[in-house]
């Protein structure tokens, strides 16, 4: 694939990422996000050490922000010749985890709207945790991605059907 080096933010995510996730003591979004795309270099570094292989770069990768054990939500530029938007959302936890959070940035504004962050989007660790829907987030999502709202689980669902092998293809990069 042909990346570009364009580390700026596309202009949804940094409207949703302006919107303050409140931890609450663990009853909010456990999720920091940066002010701007990690660079080349730090997500090179990530991965070589998430995965253990010094073979790899960070190219398919734009991370945004981590959780609070330092878990990566980044955007998995997989689709050739599209534009950031166009890419999935996915996180890499720090514990190995992983996920394929949603399609696209578009059905990503629409997951933190309906409360959840990626960490709690790509986990079941806490089953008592219930999410709480951001009117703020909600505006920007129908602002970026007007009429596609949908649950956050069909999101989930929808990104894990169309990407299946994420989890297999991120293991085989693991040394």
């Amino acid at each position: 694939m042909t990346h570009t080096n364009d580390r700026q933010l596309p202009v949804a995510l940094a409207a949703a990422l302006a919107i303050p996730f409140d931890y609450d003591d663990g009853k909010g979004i456990d999720f920091e996000p940066f002010p701007a795309f990690l660079s080349a270099e730090d997500t090179t570094d990530w991965l070589r050490a998430w995965t253990g292989n010094t073979e790899l770069n960070g190219d398919d990768f734009r991370v945004f922000g981590q959780d609070g054990t330092g878990g990566y939500a980044a955007i998995w530029l997989v689709r050739p010749g599209r534009p950031l938007i166009d890419q999935p959302v996915v996180f890499l936890g720090s514990e190995g985890e992983t996920g394929v959070l949603a399609r696209d940035l578009g059905d990503f504004l629409w997951l933190l709207a309906d409360g959840l962050g990626p960490w709690e989007a790509a986990t079941t660790y806490e089953p008592d945790w219930v999410p709480r829907p951001n009117p703020q987030m909600e505006a920007i999502a129908e602002r970026f991605a007007p009429g596609r709202q949908q649950p956050a689980t069909a999101v989930i669902d929808q990104a894990t059907q169309e990407f299946p092998d994420f989890d297999d293809t991120i293991m085989e990069l693991c040394r």
